[in-house]
């Protein structure tokens, strides 16, 4: 039998949860359209999705980045659920409105199995995936994993995927992630943004999570070896922003051609890591909706 541990209590404290759900409630009124609000149970907890679109449209399947939430995609959903039934699942174990289960999430062939069993609760045989940062880790491991689950493939900035981490990124972030307060949450943000103005409800939703929510283990994600991005054939886009601090933008589409040669790339100017979602989302939704269109046309590349 698996092994098995009390759940872990949702927020620090009663008030804690109530900063949190006032916070995601505000960034979740910014969406244009009302979503349906999904629970998916699984034997690791209950995932919250929240879902638009018309039921009948091919599924499009968004993988947050880390402690973002479903909520960040507040700027996308309008134009991509015009042509596709989008899910927006917040990840087990982080910030959100979803409910761990008796049986922890401890490695990543776990968060795979969880995230398998989230697209059979929702009834996907097949759909389009698209991840941002820690999600397009998750969602290029899903991809190679269970490649018949996945029609087309994009990947917003992808964390280790390609490239890794920049040094000076991972220093600014240690105090953070070692001793997170609102104040440490606040100047990583800022810093990363680079002078770009970033949203701030969805900056309080993310102080929150980031402080308020028990924190729970990281689960490394495999950066994937050359020949298994090689062979895949799922149709990819690899998108980077130009101005993330994450790493070299640069550096990331480079590695993308030269390990997924037929996979289509893009770079989005004056765009921080952070802020792929909610910067400049004109740009990201016209790549989004051309690569997912119907029909196997190749992925766009630019910059």
């Amino acid at each position: 039998m698996p092994e098995t541990t009390p759940p872990a209590p949702a927020f620090r404290t009663p008030e804690a949860e109530r900063r949190f759900s006032a916070a995601y409630g505000r960034v979740l009124a910014r969406w244009p359209v009302t979503p349906e609000e999904i629970d998916v149970p699984s034997e690791y907890g209950t995932a919250r999705v929240l879902a638009c679109g018309p039921g009948d449209a091919p599924p499009l399947v968004l993988s947050h980045g880390g402690g973002a939430t479903s909520a960040v995609w507040f700027a996308n959903v309008a134009a991509l659920a015009t042509a596709h039934r989008v899910y927006a699942i917040d990840r087990i174990g982080e910030p959100g409105r979803g409910t761990r289960g008796d049986r922890p999430i401890r490695d990543e062939d776990d968060l795979l199995d969880w995230l398998e069993a989230t697209f059979t609760g929702l009834g996907l045989d097949r759909a389009d995936l698209c991840g941002h940062s820690y999600g397009a880790e998750l969602a290029l491991a899903f991809a190679l994993r269970a490649p018949h689950r996945v029609r087309r493939l994009a990947l917003l900035d992808p964390t280790r995927c390609f490239t890794g981490f920049s040094p000076r990124y991972l220093l600014r972030a240690l105090p953070m992630l070692l001793r997170p307060t609102p104040g440490r949450v606040r100047a990583f943000t800022a810093w990363e943004a680079g002078g770009t103005p970033v949203d701030e409800d969805w900056l309080e939703l993310y102080v929150s999570g980031s402080t308020d929510f028990p924190r729970s283990k990281i689960i490394p994600i495999r950066r994937p070896d050359d020949a298994r991005l090689r062979a895949s054939a799922v149709p990819t886009l690899v998108v980077a922003a130009e101005r993330s601090r994450a790493h070299d933008a640069h550096a990331v589409v480079a590695g993308a051609r030269r390990l997924m040669p037929h996979a289509g790339t893009a770079v989005l100017p004056d765009v921080s890591h952070h802020g792929v979602p909610t910067e400049r989302p004109e740009a990201l939704n016209r790549l989004l909706l051309e690569f997912f269109a119907p029909g196997d046309a190749a992925p766009p590349t630019a910059g």
